[in-house]
């Protein structure tokens, strides 16, 4: 037992960005001037740092992934197909649905990918500094991430100051984590107390290992990144940086 392999999720019914996935599965809209879709570019960046056995964890419309994607040959990974079960929301309950499958098992680590998100992330760094550490839970973040919304500075009642949109310079979350085996005793654990309630990994089980002081930690980088999970973001794309990044994973 070794190594990483990645669970990326790709199961959500996308909500956000509707109306276009009444038709398409989130993972799967075009990106970039050559219309590739968003997962390919996750998919090569996995590639391109080495992580080749991909666990694409579906639920809706996930026979467009598999149309699309096949075993991954073509990309040269290997890919498995992990179905939510029905009636389970949350990324938890996709995770977990994939640990209690087997598909982890050959695997001391995994990297967990939200499906939505464009990034250039070096991904063997951010594995190095993870079994370096010999983290729980490593969750890659970033500063300077702009708010979508304007914030008003407020005495009493009264704005002194408004900012449309700022920069706020505290480290988010990128939607890019990895898990070691043992958390997922610790998700096993949790998702008890959320059956028939969604379960997501991020407001439940990182909460939950930092409660219990497992060594939790935070890789800043400054990578670029992108949040496609939106009509209005998806719409302000550029395609100039989806083509610049699809050159760079495809050199």
């Amino acid at each position: 037992m070794g190594g990483v392999c990645a669970a990326v999720l790709c199961g959500g019914v996308g909500s956000r960005l509707r109306p276009l996935t009444y038709y398409f599965q989130k993972a799967m809209i075009p990106v970039g001037s050559k219309q590739k879709p968003l997962l390919e570019y996750i998919i090569l960046l996995l590639r391109k740092h080495n992580v080749e056995n991909v666990n694409l964890l579906c639920g809706y419309k996930y026979q467009q992934i598999v149309n699309y994607f096949g075993n991954g040959e073509r990309f040269n990974v290997k890919i498995n197909y992990v179905i939510d079960r029905k009636g389970f929301r949350g990324t938890g309950w996709a995770v977990l649905n994939a640990y209690e499958g087997g598909y982890f098992k050959d695997f001391e680590n995994v990297l967990i990918y939200y499906g939505d998100i464009l990034t250039d992330i070096n991904i063997r760094d951010l594995i190095n500094y993870h079994e370096n550490l010999k983290s729980t839970a490593t969750i890659a973040v970033s500063k300077g991430y702009r708010l979508p919304v304007g914030v008003a500075y407020t005495e009493g009642a009264r704005i002194v100051k408004f900012e449309e949109k700022p920069l706020i310079n505290i480290p988010v979350c990128m939607g890019i984590l990895i898990l070691r085996k043992n958390a997922f005793d610790v998700m096993a654990e949790v998702s008890r107390k959320c059956i028939n309630e969604e379960y997501d990994l991020m407001g439940h089980l990182i909460p939950e290992l930092t409660a219990r002081r497992e060594s939790v930690y935070a890789y800043e980088t400054n990578a670029l990144w992108y949040d496609v999970g939106s009509t209005e973001k998806y719409e302000k794309l550029d395609n100039n940086f989806a083509d610049t990044l699809l050159e760079f994973l495809e050199g």
